[in-house]
């Protein structure tokens, strides 16, 4: 699939989000209002959070698929990582307040009104939810988006948040009066959790983290197969929303004219191309030296350690 073709699919993910949380809040309003319950507030809120969520993510996703510009020469991927992090935050204060709100209905039980209201709006929000995940996953796997991801979390959290609600109205229904407090608690608690689970891909993209271990064997090992390379050192990777960086100094000998240098690092970029589509590969060429192959045996060492 083209990046052209990735990009559509990523806008039409940021509009579907949008439509599927804007009919939950609508259904789960009602719910709520005639029904008085914590734990479908709480279902509200995080549904609401997935709506302003979808919005950020919508601008995010737009500003990122914009190509590098004289100003931006690595292109404008980062700003997926920070609507990222826009959506921990929000995710966080809403968790607090959802948290505080079920325990002061556990100090002071009340039962549900209208529970049919209640399981009725959380079981479109599950069906709904499905089928959302189902197309973002599909996106996901196109598209490597971080921006995606995160909004696909909260939905994921939505089936299980939706799934609590409706346990916790059929037990306040049964006369188990501490059940809305306590599910109020448990989607305040995995809320928060989700935050977390957004915020740490979020960070670790916008301070330059590193590929996996895994990766970087990968690039290591195929760079050395090349039998006209000698030794690999200042091996760098880092992400930027679905694009990728790879650079490096590679070693080839020095004997060699420099057209014969550049067609081998022509055929190491080739290989690696073959296994990371879409990356920016960068190789500066050195010829042996004492210096050289130290780096390169250390860089070996931290591939032997990971």
């Amino acid at each position: 699939m083209t990046k052209e073709q990735a990009g559509r699919l990523m806008k039409m993910a940021t509009w579907a989000a949008v439509s599927v949380a804007s009919s939950l809040v609508v259904a789960k309003a009602v719910a709520w209002w005639f029904s008085g319950s914590v734990a479908m507030l709480g279902s509200l809120a995080d549904s609401s959070l997935d709506l302003a969520a979808s919005l950020v993510t919508m601008f995010a996703v737009r500003l990122a698929l914009i190509p590098p510009d004289d100003d931006h020469r690595f292109g404008h991927g980062k700003a997926e990582a920070l609507a990222g992090l826009f959506q921990a935050a929000v995710m966080s204060g809403s968790a607090v307040y959802i948290s505080l709100e079920a325990i002061s209905r556990l100090w002071n039980p009340v039962a549900p009104e209208r529970s049919d209201l209640v399981i009725g709006a959380s079981a479109i929000a599950v069906i709904l939810s499905l089928g959302l995940v189902a197309f973002q996953t599909y996106v996901i796997r196109h598209s490597r988006s971080i921006a995606i991801a995160g909004d696909q979390l909260h939905y994921k959290g939505d089936l299980l948040l939706n799934a609590s609600v409706i346990v916790s109205a059929v037990a306040s229904a049964m006369g188990f009066l501490y059940a809305d407090g306590i599910f109020g608690v448990l989607i305040g608690g995995y809320i928060l959790y989700g935050a977390y689970g957004l915020a740490r891909p979020a960070i670790d993209m916008l301070m330059d983290k590193e590929f996996d271990d895994a990766e970087r064997e990968l690039i290591f090992n195929i760079v050395m197969n090349n039998p006209e390379v000698l030794g690999l050192h200042e091996l760098k990777t880092r992400s930027s929303g679905r694009d990728r960086f790879i650079q490096m100094h590679i070693e080839v000998p020095g004997n060699m004219t420099v057209a014969d240098a550049h067609l081998i690092a022509d055929e190491v970029e080739a290989t690696l191309g073959e296994h990371f589509g879409d990356t920016e590969i960068f190789i500066h060429m050195d010829p042996p030296s004492p210096q050289s192959d130290e780096l390169t045996t250390l860089e070996l060492m931290r591939q032997e350690d990971a």
